[in-house]
């Protein structure tokens, strides 16, 4: 495998720079009271296509030979990478296809198609993407950039890290959600390298719990099929984002479906910003383990703000906030 370092991190900086936005890191009085910890917002829902996947996206596709220009790229996707790898390759007026799933949020899949990306459909199964994006190569020739099983996609989602260090360092722990890895991944990459005692955790929901599985267990642990309000963290880990996973992360942390939509929902009304569930996962995570928390300085990852506002998730009164 091709492993990212941090000059592959700080390579993609350059590359990805004026294309990519260095997006804001916000505080709040209420949710460090909350939390009992300092918390530091890192924004990539104010980032390009509305994620940190346009860093990846743009890393990768920046890098091609001419030659591969006109065959353009391919890729599959539940709908930010997608946005992402659309986004990148207008910038470069070439040709992207994306293999999305049938049931992927009908506002990712009019973003994607606003990029001028193509896209095929496939069922809402992990190995039904492989397949059909196998057909797609097959026909047209394009490059295939994977959503984060990819050294260049890695080394550029690494530089949301090395942002956030320059903004608000020190920082005693950084909280990421998790679904491939791809984020985790680079995010490792950066911390391990520039601040090693920073702890590194990935939030994940119980209901697509594969990395939390295969850390216990030591190997890949892959699910087919899951169901979480989460969508951009169903996607399992691959054997490069295990790579990291498997020897920089402290701890993966699970939370409930209600655990997500309340910390979607106290973001909301208590920043007035915009999160989606995956972006909501690191406070859940957070809030549900206070003991771990209390008194750090900890940087939080907001990975987009994509919220599919046709499915926007029913809030129990449970999980209200007070004040």
């Amino acid at each position: 495998m091709d492993i990212p370092n941090i000059d592959s991190v700080r390579a993609a900086a350059g590359r990805i720079a004026g294309h990519v936005h260095v997006t804001p890191v916000l505080r709040s009085a209420f949710m460090d009271a909350l939390s009992g910890a300092e918390l530091f917002f890192k924004c990539e829902n104010f980032q390009k296509t509305g994620s940190f996947k346009a860093r990846g996206a743009c890393n990768a596709v920046f890098g091609l030979p001419r030659e591969q220009h006109s065959r353009g790229v391919a890729t599959h996707s539940s709908g930010n990478h997608a946005q992402a790898l659309s986004y990148a390759a207008g910038r470069l007026g070439i040709a992207a296809t994306v293999v999305m799933p049938s049931d992927a949020p009908r506002s990712k899949q009019n973003a994607v198609a606003g990029y001028g990306g193509r896209i095929v459909p496939c069922e809402p199964l992990n190995r039904a993407r492989v397949e059909t994006l196998e057909r797609v190569i097959a026909e047209t020739g394009s490059e295939f950039v994977h959503p984060y099983n990819d050294s260049r996609v890695i080394a550029g989602q690494g530089t949301c890290a090395l942002e956030l260090l320059e903004q608000s360092a020190p920082l005693d722990a950084v909280v990421a959600p998790i679904g491939g890895g791809g984020l985790m991944s680079g995010s490792c990459v950066t911390l391990s390298s520039l601040s090693p005692g920073t702890e590194i955790y990935a939030a994940e929901p119980e209901q697509a719990d594969d990395a939390f599985q295969s850390l216990k267990a030591g190997h890949i642990v892959r699910m087919d099929r899951v169901r979480t309000v989460a969508d951009g963290l169903k996607t399992s880990l691959e054997p490069l984002t295990w790579h990291f996973i498997s020897r920089c992360v402290t701890g993966i942390l699970t939370v409930s479906e209600q655990e997500i939509i309340g910390a979607m929902y106290r973001i909301l009304e208590r920043m007035k910003i915009v999160v989606e569930p995956s972006a909501a996962t690191p406070l859940a995570a957070i809030l549900g383990n206070p003991d771990r928390f209390a008194g750090k300085r900890i940087g939080v990852i907001l990975s987009g703000g994509n919220v599919d506002l046709d499915r926007l998730p029913a809030l129990s009164p449970a999980h209200t906030s007070a004040g």
